[in-house]
């Protein structure tokens, strides 16, 4: 399983090499088109390799997916942390009744048998009537 997961990882590996040596030239971002620059009368801009842009892109809409998964995931890691913590209760309070109360511990149905009554009616249904 390494050996797939390593040679998957080097597939990507050559696959984003073989793009940005096809798109190596440098392109020119604008935060603005030239029309609206022209009103606003300022332009942020900057030149990169398109492979950067690309890579780049790629990383930012990981990273923006992550958080956004993470940020509506919260109500069930909330929920998640809630019913521990109720089952952490319900475990302190069963070891307080289990210390406080041992004849609580024993098994109704073994109590019936232990009785006459129980013993009877063990005995009729052994019997098969």
């Amino acid at each position: 399983m390494t050996y797939i997961r390593y040679a998957f990882l080097a597939l990507i590996g050559a696959l984003f090499v073989t793009v940005a040596l096809a798109n190596r030239e440098l392109v020119t971002v604008q935060s603005l088109p030239d029309p609206l620059a022209s009103l606003v009368g300022t332009n942020f801009s900057f030149e990169a390799p398109l492979y950067v842009l690309i890579g780049g892109s790629v990383i930012l809409g990981l990273l923006l997916g992550f958080v956004w998964e993470w940020v509506r995931e919260r109500g069930y890691r909330a929920e998640t942390a809630r019913a521990r913590a109720d089952a952490e209760r319900l475990r302190a309070e069963l070891g307080r009744v289990r210390r406080t109360a041992p004849e609580a511990q024993e098994d109704d149905v073994l109590a019936l048998m232990e009785s006459s009554d129980g013993r009877e009616r063990q005995k009729k249904l052994s019997s098969g009537n």
